[in-house]
């Protein structure tokens, strides 16, 4: 691998070619890390030790709380904020090793490319957002029932405890505007990219 592939690519990634790609990377690379890194993980820390069920037995807690959470939210939004990187890091190691130094979007076929890679971001985005309704919900609700007829031996529901639901709740919202706005901006960079083309 030469010096000037790993200097175009670093290039390529910390200047996206339209200003809403750059704002877009400004946004997604480090505000959502911080708030995913920061705040997620201090909201959610080791959300199955408090997670408490009656009666309060230790497999039944976790039994019931790996009902409640079959994926933990910061692996999940860790997952998603790398699996919607890679169609941008894909582009821009395709420009590195091409060793384009001007305007990306000069020529048509980078243009194409860069637009599948966005499209491709947005796909995943639509994903990731019918992922977390569909795991997580809307809202984060105290109490849980929970079936443990498999591990009790009998028709058995049980009342578990959810910790700080409320806090939970905003930042499954805060996460929610997050994977929206992302969204807007992919329409959006798509957007100027037509707009620049037909001026």
């Amino acid at each position: 691998m030469s010096v000037n592939y790993i200097k175009n690519f670093y290039e390529g990634c910390g200047k996206p070619p339209t200003v809403i790609g750059q704002f877009h990377t400004l946004l997604f690379g480090s505000a959502q890390t911080f708030f995913l890194g920061m705040l997620g993980f201090a909201v959610y820390r080791n959300e199955a030790l408090p997670f408490s069920c009656d009666p309060d037995k230790r497999e039944i807690n976790l039994f019931c709380y790996n009902q409640f959470r079959p994926v933990t939210p910061q692996v999940f939004w860790a997952l998603q904020l790398v699996i919607i990187l890679v169609p941008g890091a894909i582009f821009h190691l395709y420009a590195a090793c091409k060793s384009i130094n001007q305007c990306i979007l000069q020529k048509p076929i980078y243009t194409v490319i860069y637009i599948l890679s966005v499209l491709l971001r947005i796909s995943l985005e639509v994903i990731a957002f019918w992922l977390q309704i569909h795991l997580f919900g809307f809202q984060v609700k105290p109490l849980y029932l929970c079936d443990a007829t498999s591990i009790m031996g009998k028709n058995n529901i049980i009342t578990c405890m959810v910790p700080e639901h409320f806090e939970k709740t905003i930042f499954l919202i805060a996460m929610y505007t997050f994977t929206v706005i992302t969204m807007v901006l992919c329409v959006a960079e798509i957007s100027e990219i037509i707009f620049r083309k037909l001026c």
